[in-house]
């Protein structure tokens, strides 16, 4: 009893930490999908170079989406004409950091590794577009070729161009604004009015911000915070030091760690704010904090399909690469810092500390959205499973097919 009841606590005190500020990045988040013209900006993405690389980086960077669900996206831009590199930078910025992930790492993290994470993020996905542009041979069929909006087994049917999930969307024979899948509400994205209330506008944000993308993010987040716990409160204090140790080699270890495993930025991030508090390095934390969301085993099949197998090679070099340069940048000279420190639960209450007041409030907020998040996903996957899908649908999703954040 007394290892679950540490358990708990440790769990309830990162939780506390870092409610307000991602109450805060989900707000902020919902903000920007009510203001952002996601359908107008793709449009800057077809011709290969540097500018195209530059704006899918930029574009997917503050976007609160996982390794997993910006797939259909990535998918659906690839196919409306954006460049091979575009696309890749595009799946490399948006699921390795966020206006969420970036908000929770200042609160777990500190300042210094809450800006470090993000820049890491954007150079990873310049080098990859820019690599793949340069090495990889455009081919100007393979963009428009499995169009859903045009492919015969389709039927000809005509539908309106969906921004996210489009393959969930067709799956379930709903229009994409009535799509129920991982990237709810990201589906909508292209077909909402450009002109909108300000009432309808802010009960738009925070329907986005705390129903959809806990839809898609919030099992994820809870695993993460109790994930995080279980570290917290199981592993000795000098057991990484002793047997992982810092440097090159507990940045190496990192990496295929990292590369399959599916997780999100914001859910990766509690679990890396204990591994330090326990005593990873901060490099090595760098290095998983990059390459955890930024690579799972379903991106890399889709990215292959997408991108060539000599695209997928240059994908996960560039994320490598950068995740191990920064990551010895981070212990030579960020981690000496003054400024450096990491809030975790011990921080938070196991020096006597106690959360401030409105950490409370939020912490219970942020928990009822977890598990409404959580309750609606698993209503979501249990409806899904009722709807038969037809055979010739099933035939053209097979790069997003069972791909998709359950």
């Amino acid at each position: 009893m007394s290892f679950l009841s540490d358990w708990a606590i440790e769990t309830r005190g990162i939780i506390l930490q870092a409610a307000p500020w991602l109450v805060g990045g989900f707000l902020l988040a919902g903000v920007i999908y009510v203001l952002v013209p996601f359908a107008k900006v793709t449009k800057h993405f077809g011709k290969p170079g540097l500018a195209g690389v530059l704006k899918a980086t930029l574009l997917g960077a503050p976007l609160p989406l996982c390794s997993c669900s910006v797939l259909p996206i990535a998918s659906s831009l690839r196919r409306q004409g954006a460049s091979r590199g575009a696309t890749a930078s595009f799946l490399v910025s948006t699921p390795a950091t966020g206006v969420d992930s970036i908000a929770v790492s200042y609160a777990l993290l500190g300042p210094v590794l809450a800006i470090v994470r993000p820049i890491a993020a954007v150079v990873a996905a310049i080098l990859a577009g820019t690599m793949i542009d340069r090495l990889v041979p455009e081919d100007p069929q393979a963009s428009s070729a499995d169009d859903p909006l045009t492919s015969p087994s389709r039927g000809g049917a005509t539908e309106q161009p969906r921004a996210c999930c489009e393959g969930e969307a067709a799956a379930t024979g709903h229009a994409a604004g009535q799509a129920r899948s991982c990237c709810h509400g990201k589906a909508t994205a292209s077909v909402r009015s450009s002109k909108i209330g300000l009432v309808a506008g802010a009960r738009q944000a925070l329907r986005h911000g705390f129903v959809s993308m806990f839809e898609r993010l919030g099992h994820w987040l809870l695993l993460g915070f109790v994930l995080a716990g279980l570290v917290s409160a199981a592993l000795p204090a000098d057991l990484l030091p002793e047997y992982v140790g810092s440097g090159p080699l507990a940045m190496l270890l990192m990496v295929p760690i990292g590369l399959p495993m599916y997780v999100c930025a914001t859910s990766s991030t509690p679990v890396a704010a204990a591994l330090i508090a326990k005593g990873l390095s901060p490099g090595a934390a760098v290095v998983f904090l990059l390459v955890g969301p930024a690579t799972s085993t379903a991106s890399m099949f889709v990215v292959g399909k997408d991108l060539g197998g000599r695209g997928l090679a240059l994908y996960l070099i560039s994320i490598v690469i950068v995740a191990l340069v920064f990551g010895i940048v981070t212990d030579l000279w960020v981690a000496s810092s003054p400024a450096f420190s990491v809030a975790t639960a011990d921080a938070c209450h196991g020096h006597g500390e106690t959360p401030p007041w409105y950490a409370w409030p939020l912490g219970v907020f942020l928990t009822l959205l977890m598990l409404n998040g959580l309750y609606r996903k698993l209503m979501q996957i249990r409806a899904a499973r009722r709807v038969p899908i037809p055979a010739q649908v099933s035939v053209s999703l097979t790069a997003t097919e069972g791909n998709c954040c359950h």
